[in-house]
């Protein structure tokens, strides 16, 4: 088939773009998500034109015949303004004029995208605005969206506008919206939550001035005002962790713990994080290959504030700021997830159902406990459309456009709240005894609450006196489950351990089968001179293939269903020269420095788990050394056998940054940790492995390095 070639010898003739009326419904519907977020975007239009006050009030809620008016004492608009800009679609003026000036003092519009007159037509089918500028008429317009959507052009499209005939209703300036004909009933439920997605409206972070929300309803038993404000115990968090992301993408951070029961000691903590370590922990499984140096989306600020809001939680925040208990919850999702603010007001999420944006709810899912959900956790994010011009929403406001900027952007956000996590379940831990699994199951017995209750009838008690007995045992067994569900979602990890190492074992000796087979032919064939470059790399390729025959062979009773403990002994020494080697290159990629002692001290306990302990100890101590000076890396151990008790000690030593005295006592807990992201399962598995033995894995304070040192002990071999 030819393909045609131009032919200039005609003219063309010109059809122009038609624009259908029915634009105004049909984006309203598609841009404006629902009518909470029209009626944000059109106070964000009172933000914009510098008001101070903005009142919402509904006329008649819950009926069909009910009104929304939106007063506010901005800077109004003039006959010029109305006529080329309101009533021109899509017009750049507010992306031309980013800031507007009133009183000498400046603000950043923020209603760019130009859905003010979309959401008034999402909202109902009548609109009415009266509009003055200062030291101008009162403007009267009135539009009817049901007769503009039912005509066949565009361009025939009007709205009506006079000057005001009656008083103006502003004192100098400002605009009034009245909406009829409404398109849904407002229930007093629904202006409720509008309320809660007004008061996430303005971020904690913005310096805004005089700019206030209220919502005025009328009913049956009168009329409510309300200023819209966030509940006071939001602005005192349980946990709460601020800071910084800079333009390369590294997070520096202020964490504070602050229990409400005087018992337990508040604490803070300065934390930070490195693109890079934020790079492989966020990018290492879904995108090997994604190796930037630097992020490309800073710089912001954020802040996240969480609760824990079991029963006894929400009694001590109901009991410290005067807040009934069943709304704590409810505020707390009100304002819940991650709100992302530019120049101080909200960006997104704009709905509901936007609201997890991050996918915190379904990453909850895979670590229940540790991990925070979108009703604990309340989160404020504030970047600059001039610091931050990449980071783009949508239309709708429901998501940012996806680029690399909020790839990475997102990205720093989750390593945030992963640092938020691990220092909240440090902290959880730390106020948390580990009893024995016989106390926690004793917790559960009725007997005292029997006796209780018996009693009570003894005494001839009514009923109703009877029942706090009977939910303080029920209140009992709330806590006990809630930590024998922690306890058990840790060591149901432990138990994957055999099938882990079943799994590897046979992968392993799988391969090097196959490929020492291959050495061998290579090697018996002749085809390799004695000597050469080829020989010495068949060497290499031949000693790997022993090294993993090795680690499969210490492995392997571990892997074995029938494995028990005592059936090997192990060399304290060689099993800490083997542990190294495995971790060989990223010692030497760390430019550390390490010492094998000399010696042989045999032990009572298989190599796998020594190794186990060995190599954890190890890996944390690459690990805390990688956050000091490259020419300040040294890792030791040491070696004691005392003959008295039968036993040997060992100690691991590195040059790191050490261990948090007030973490000395919970480090070896379940679910603690203080790294990005970590589990904080390894030490406790190298702790019940020493335990096993009747040892016991200590931290020793200060250092002998100055960093951190631990110490174990374990039996001595016959």
């Amino acid at each position: 088939m030819s393909i045609p070639t131009d032919d200039n010898t005609q003219a063309y003739e010109t059809l122009p773009f038609k624009v259908h009326p029915r634009i105004f419904s049909a984006l309203g519907e598609n841009l404006v998500t629902s009518e909470f977020v029209a009626v944000i975007e059109l106070v964000k239009n009172s933000f914009d034109a510098f008001a101070s006050t903005v009142d919402i009030s509904f006329s008649t809620p819950g009926t069909a015949d009910g009104t929304i008016v939106i007063r506010d004492d901005g800077l109004g608009m003039s006959r010029e303004t109305i006529e080329d800009v309101w009533c021109l679609v899509a017009t750049p003026y507010k992306s031309e004029n980013a800031k507007v000036a009133r009183h000498g003092s400046h603000r950043r519009v923020v209603g760019e995208k130009g859905l003010g007159r979309l959401s008034a037509a999402r909202l109902g089918e009548r609109l009415t605005i009266l509009t003055q500028e200062a030291n101008g008429p009162c403007w009267d317009l009135a539009v009817d969206w049901s007769t503009v959507s039912a005509g066949d052009d565009f361009s025939n499209c009007r709205i009506d506008i006079r000057e005001y005939p009656g008083e103006s209703p502003f004192s100098e300036s400002g605009t009034l919206l009245r909406v009829g004909r409404l398109r849904e009933e407002w229930t007093e439920d629904r202006i409720s939550q509008l309320e809660d997605n007004l008061a996430r409206l303005i971020s904690p972070f913005a310096d805004l001035g005089d700019f206030n929300i209220t919502v005025t309803s009328s009913s049956d038993e009168g009329e409510r005002r309300e200023a819209i404000e966030a509940p006071e115990f939001l602005n005192h968090p349980k946990y709460r962790l601020e800071g910084t992301a800079d333009r390369f993408g590294n997070l520096s951070c202020r964490y504070e713990f602050r229990p409400f029961s005087e018992d337990v000691e508040p604490c803070d903590r300065s934390i930070s994080s490195s693109w890079q370590e934020i790079r492989e922990s966020e990018f290492a499984k879904t995108d090997p290959d994604y190796n930037t140096m630097e992020a490309t989306c800073g710089p912001f600020e954020f802040e996240f504030r969480a609760w824990d809001t079991a029963s006894d939680d929400t009694d001590e925040i109901s009991s410290a700021f005067d807040y009934k208990k069943s709304l704590i919850r409810q505020a707390i999702a009100a304002h819940g997830g991650v709100s992302v603010y530019r120049d101080g007001l909200l960006v997104l999420p704009k709905s509901e159902s936007a609201r997890d944006w991050l996918g915190l709810d379904l990453r909850r899912v895979s670590f229940l406990g540790p991990r925070l959900s979108t009703r604990q956790l309340v989160g404020y994010v504030s970047i600059g459309a001039d610091s931050n011009r990449d980071l783009i929403d949508t239309s709708d406001r429901e998501r940012l456009i996806a680029n690399r900027q909020a790839r990475e952007f997102e990205a720093i956000i989750h390593a945030a709240i992963k640092l938020l996590e691990n220092q909240r379940n440090s902290d959880r831990q730390s106020q948390q005894t580990y009893d024995p699994l016989s106390d926690l199951f004793s917790d559960i017995s009725a007997d005292q609450m029997v006796a209780s209750v018996e009693t009570l009838a003894e005494e001839g008690v009514s009923i109703s006196s009877v029942l706090p007995v009977v939910r303080q045992f029920q209140s009992q067994l709330d806590d006990t489950r809630e930590r024998i569900e922690r306890r058990f979602m840790f060591y149901s990890r432990l138990a994957t351990i055999g099938t882990i190492a079943q799994r590897l074992i046979h992968e392993i000796r799988n391969r090097t089968s196959a490929v020492g087979r291959l050495l061998r032919y290579l090697r018996d064939s002749g085809t390799v001179s004695s000597g050469t470059e080829g020989d010495s790399k068949l060497a290499t390729a031949e000693g790997a293939v022993s090294s993993l025959d090795r680690l499969a062979n210490v492995f392997a009773p571990l892997a074995n269903r029938n494995f028990r403990r005592g059936r090997r002994d192990s060399s304290i020494e060689d099993r800490i020269a083997a542990s190294c080697a495995l971790l060989e290159q990223a010692l030497t990629s760390s430019s550390i420095e390490y010492e094998i002692p000399d010696g042989e001290t045999r032990v009572k306990i298989d190599p796998g788990e020594l190794d186990a302990v060995l190599v954890n100890l190890i890996s944390n101590a690459i690990y805390w050394m990688g956050r000091v000076g490259r020419t300040e890396r040294r890792l030791s151990f040491a070696v004691e056998r005392s003959e008295t008790s039968g036993r040997a000690l060992v100690w691991v030593h590195d040059t790191g940054t050490g261990v948090d005295i007030a973490d000395s006592d919970v480090i070896f807990l379940p679910g603690v940790t203080r790294k990005p992201d970590g589990i904080g399962m390894g030490l406790t598995v190298a702790a019940d492995i020493v335990s096993g033995h009747d040892g016991k894995l200590a931290i020793q304070q200060p250092g002998e390095f100055g960093g951190g040192t631990f110490v174990f002990d374990l039996p001595l071999a016959e």
